[in-house]
């Protein structure tokens, strides 16, 4: 992306979080893979963690198998272990993130290391094309310090996942679809604006205060906890924010336009693919 915007994109529809539980009863929040927004393609489910209390979370996520899929943890707050059947091991602390391609299967935990205090952060699947189905396992471990920041406007500061703003590139590389993936962070009546890639799907979610995203005069309110589905037509992006400061997360990908066939950690393109993911996994030759 470029520091110049085009065409801004309309909010198409507005959606609301739902709570959920995951893994050995995570406390979540659904936001992508619920009943109002099943997936996004190529996004498969976007989840918010958030609690101060230890028994929402403490219990983490133990080894689960993934295939046909990536799975991307930004953490805000607290720090979460991960560990793998490959021998990997890692550690997210705040600011940091994990890009994981399971591919052709991993089984992996995901587990807090700490046993009080805030736990904060959110997950991402996203799915692979069928020719990158069965690639190989492979992780992006990004500590916090290479998380490059933009500040293309006052009162503005833009986290750089993936994508880039201006001449401020992200760390994620070598992905399938082609991410767009900003933490952007807003003073009150500060506003925000940069192309998107075109025909790339894209959504905003809003996890602190609120903002008015699109463009003047066609603006949609987005508060705390809603995600934000842009139209397809335009590739700019637009958001501003209010009285009060506001943060949001900008996440755009190049759509698959594939058949999917899920069941669980498996995200294959037929049912028969998924009941050989199945049979591999309890075989153990993942």
């Amino acid at each position: 992306m470029n520091a110049t915007p085009r065409k801004e994109r309309r909010v198409a529809r507005v959606v609301r979080g739902q709570p959920a539980s995951d893994g050995a009863g995570v406390r979540l929040t659904r936001v992508i893979g619920q009943r109002d927004l099943d997936m996004l393609d190529p996004f498969l489910l976007l989840d918010e963690f958030r609690s101060d209390s230890a028994s929402d979370y403490i219990g983490g996520f133990p080894d689960h198998p993934h295939r046909g899929f990536e799975t991307v943890t930004y953490m805000l707050a607290g720090r979460m272990r991960h560990h793998d059947n490959q021998g990997n091991s890692g550690l997210l602390t705040p600011g940091g993130v994990q890009w994981m391609t399971a591919g052709r299967g991993i089984v992996h935990s995901e587990m807090p290391e700490q046993q009080d205090g805030l736990m904060w952060g959110f997950q991402l699947w996203v799915n692979l094309p069928a020719s990158d189905k069965m690639t190989a396992p492979r992780y992006q471990d990004i500590a916090p310090e290479r998380v490059p920041e933009a500040a293309p406007a006052q009162g503005v500061r833009v986290r750089v996942l993936a994508g880039s703003v201006g001449d401020v590139t992200g760390p994620v590389n070598a992905v399938a679809t082609a991410p767009v993936y900003l933490d952007i962070e807003l003073a009150p009546g500060a506003r925000f604006a940069a192309p998107l890639p075109g025909g790339h799907t894209a959504f905003a979610y809003v996890y602190e205060g609120s903002v008015e995203i699109g463009p003047t005069g066609a603006a949609r309110h987005v508060a705390r906890g809603e995600l934000a589905v842009l139209e397809r037509d335009g590739e700019g992006f637009g958001a501003g924010a209010g009285a009060h400061p506001a943060r949001l997360l900008l996440v755009a990908g190049r759509p698959l336009a594939e058949p999917v066939a899920r069941h669980g950690p498996f995200v294959m393109n037929t049912p028969e693919q998924v009941v050989e993911a199945m049979r591999d996994y309890h075989s153990g030759t993942f």
